[in-house]
């Protein structure tokens, strides 16, 4: 049911996006009384599922869900209609145009997938407004894995500031360092200011860590019940939601993560666990998992005060703009960690499934629109790249022909379209590939 979730609200989002982007070419071509031909949500090789026509346009829905497109008539594109060009152009034509329109119509997707995003974050501020976890208030100090102790850090450090910059939002402190190439840390450890050096040679695994290197700690008490996972063996033992867990075999913890660590050790074997019912003290032996579990979940409400800042309606708009742009600008920074040797970052490209699991696995709205603007700027400057067969090829020669005043010949132009074409089959063979392999090495 998860899975089922989270690939609806990928395709949905995607589906948004798509039409919309293809809107945005659809609707400058008309302006240009440009004649558009087909108008297909995902890609039609061989049959479409659905279409009909109206007017000169051919409207619908493919089979292969890898994007979309509009055939405008006399442009080479991923149709190939080599025939077309070989008549004479039509005034009606893409390339009858002027280059300065051709140029328009080209940055139509681009423009529309950019307004959007800004008008989904405007319309997310002003509904939900925005909460986030503030740096000082991870009070317990950090809960660190093998790459944060890498990076120089220790369960319980609180962390003041990164290259002496505070960092306003918790979950901001990963991305921080990877996109502006941070060198310090300041932290508090036992009273102590102390001040982390970031090693080089963490930043591939802190790459690819994701950003679930440093968590904030958690203190182990109280630990009320909320719900049972599937076959509990609490659950069976006799533990009833709202039991307040006290610890177990007469144990007693300060910190989550070392009741999770005892407990992990206690994998498939007894142990007796120690809860508070009403005024009750009670004890209920059990057998852990396999995977060093008694099969609750905690209630986490209240452990962290979180942020919560509220927009009115002119509020909403700058600063869903800002938040736009922001998103734009570290998107565009992440590009130069794909790119770099040293980070190993184009290890963590991903396909489709790497792109469905970032969804919740339950139906939310919040998250589906945030996440539907990120994917929209994502979207925007993806289409943008020089890369023949994107949007950023055509504008890359159209660019080329405003300055030169030299139009490239068709046959350049087919030529590099079908190199464009090849480029972009290989990268979705490697992104996907490396879901595949990940899901394998699991």
């Amino acid at each position: 049911m998860i899975v089922l979730v989270k690939i609806t609200q990928l395709l949905l989002s995607l589906s948004i996006l798509v039409i919309l982007h293809e809107l945005g070419h659809f609707i400058l071509a008309r302006i240009f009384k440009t004649r558009v031909e087909k108008f297909f949500l995902f890609f039609d090789p061989w049959f479409s599922i659905f279409k009909f026509k109206k007017g000169e346009t051919e409207y619908g829905i493919g089979w292969l869900p890898l994007g979309g497109y509009v055939k405008i008539s006399g442009m080479i594109d991923e149709s190939m209609d080599k025939e077309q060009m070989k008549k004479p152009p039509q005034p009606y034509e893409f390339r009858s145009k002027p280059a300065w329109q051709r140029l328009l119509i080209m940055l139509g997707g681009v423009m529309v997938n950019f307004l959007l995003a800004i008008f989904i974050y405007v319309s997310v501020l002003y509904v939900w407004g925005e909460q986030y976890l503030p740096t000082e208030n991870v009070k317990y100090g950090i809960l660190v894995d093998s790459v944060g102790i890498e990076l120089g850090l220790q369960n319980g450090d609180k962390i003041i500031s990164v290259d002496h910059q505070k960092i306003d939002n918790f979950y901001h402190i990963i991305p921080d360092i990877l996109l502006n190439n941070r060198k310090t840390i300041q932290i508090e450890r036992d009273g102590k200011l102390l001040e982390v050096e970031i090693p080089e040679e963490v930043i591939p695994a802190l790459v690819k860590s994701k950003g679930m290197s440093i968590e904030p700690r958690m203190p182990f008490s109280p630990l009320f019940v909320t719900s049972f996972i599937k076959n509990s063996p609490a659950k069976e033992a006799g533990l009833k939601v709202g039991d307040e867990i006290l610890g177990f075999d007469s144990i007693r913890f300060e910190y989550h993560d070392e009741y999770r660590k005892k407990l992990a050790k206690l994998s498939d074997k007894e142990v007796t666990v120690n809860i508070k019912r009403g005024d009750e003290l009670l004890d209920f032996p059990l057998r852990v998992t396999t995977e060093g579990l008694i099969g609750v979940i905690r209630d986490l409400s209240g452990i962290f005060e979180l942020r919560q800042i509220n927009y009115g309606l002119l509020e909403s708009i700058p600063a869903g703009i800002k938040k736009g742009v922001k998103t734009l600008k570290d998107y565009l920074k992440q590009f130069k960690l794909i790119f770099s040797p040293k980070t190993k970052a184009y290890e963590s490209l991903g396909g489709f499934i790497t792109i469905g699991s970032i969804f919740p696995g339950e139906w939310d709205w919040h998250a589906f629109w945030n996440l539907t603007a990120f994917l929209s700027i994502i979207l925007a400057i993806m289409n943008i790249l020089p890369i023949p067969a994107l949007d950023g090829g055509h504008v890359m020669f159209l660019l080329y022909e405003v300055v030169s005043g030299r139009k490239p010949s068709d046959k350049f132009l087919e030529y590099a379209q079908m190199t464009g074409m090849i480029l972009l089959l290989a990268l979705l063979i490697f992104a996907n590939g490396n879901d595949i392999i990940r899901l394998l090495t699991k």
